[in-house]
């Protein structure tokens, strides 16, 4: 085995652990909030569900190839093959999916009561759930063609050409059906990415209206402090930017090994490493911007501190 290919086989590895327990940490804040009804927020929900589709991208696609990266090259049957791109698709548009309801969710609950969502604003937290759970389904069932776009090993058609992923094959079809259900997915993601940049530019806009508002009412010697909704905002819109640029880095790849014959292997592994940034940079993102992990971590340090003293 080459040291290039060791030396990604552990960033791969680094990525997957990493992103992992990020998400399984966060995971775990949420259910907790939840559980105890500790200053619990409508956005948790939708959260919660993100960080459960960021461990299915990462373990779908961290896994496979870093046990590639390792030198286990096609080590997957032909029906693994399919399980793991369909559960990675599964989760990718979950992901794409619930960051884009987080954006509408946030731009709708801080938007004035005299603007027309008003009357929308006082519904939307009936509509979380749903909205959630059709996500999954939707994407459980757009994802059902893309199995047939990978396979085990390479048997040669017509009108079409592979791109070795290390673990698997990508088959690149011509055929109509194939064309028109990558239209679709296209589409899907395009309609999704630009709700969120049209929801996170209200929420700018609405921030700096009320920013506007209240410059007059505190004094200019005193630092006044943010509302709870302007700092949820603010961690939405920061999740929102980082999205959209891995997502704008990872498809601008893919679509060069997409239109090019016989990608490198080290442009298919730039390729999977930036696709699986997301799930592994937004738990720290949410956490490191959610005070209330900080709070509950102190909490807890607090009531283990009398226990470990019994103990020394």
């Amino acid at each position: 085995m080459a040291s290039s290919d060791f030396a990604i086989g552990m960033i791969f590895l680094f990525q997957t652990i990493v992103g992992i327990l990020g998400n399984f940490f966060l995971l775990y804040h949420y259910t907790y909030l939840e559980l105890t009804r500790y200053t619990v927020r409508p956005t948790d929900l939708i959260l919660r569900h993100l960080t459960v589709a960021n461990s299915l991208v990462l373990l779908s696609k961290g896994v496979p190839q870093t046990m590639a990266a390792f030198g286990l090259k096609h080590f997957l049957s032909d029906i693994g093959c399919k399980l793991v791109f369909y559960v990675h698709r599964v989760g990718r548009g979950v992901c794409i999916g619930n960051t884009c309801l987080l954006s509408i969710f946030q731009a709708i609950t801080i938007s004035p009561m005299n603007s027309w969502w008003a009357e929308l604003k006082l519904q939307t937290h009936k509509f979380l759930g749903p909205s959630n759970v059709l996500c999954w389904i939707l994407n459980l069932l757009v994802s059902i063609i893309i199995p047939m776009c990978v396979t085990h090993k390479w048997i040669s058609k017509n009108n079409t050409r592979k791109i070795d992923l290390g673990y698997c094959y990508g088959v690149v079809d011509n055929g109509i059906t194939h064309i028109l259900h990558n239209i679709f997915l296209l589409s899907y993601d395009v309609s999704c990415v630009g709700l969120m940049i049209w929801a996170s530019g209200s929420m700018v806009f609405i921030l700096y209206r009320h920013q506007q508002r209240v410059q007059h009412i505190h004094s200019t010697n005193l630092s006044p402090r943010s509302s709870p909704e302007s700092r949820v905002t603010q961690n939405i819109l920061v999740l929102v930017i980082t999205f959209v640029s891995f997502y704008t880095s990872s498809h601008i790849l893919i679509l060069y090994m997409v239109l090019f014959h016989n990608p490198s292997w080290w442009l298919v592994s730039t390729s999977a490493l930036i696709t699986a940034c997301f799930p592994t940079v937004s738990p720290f993102v949410l956490m490191i911007r959610d005070r209330r992990i900080l709070r509950v971590s102190s909490a807890c340090l607090r009531r283990s501190a009398p226990l470990h003293t019994l103990f020394t």
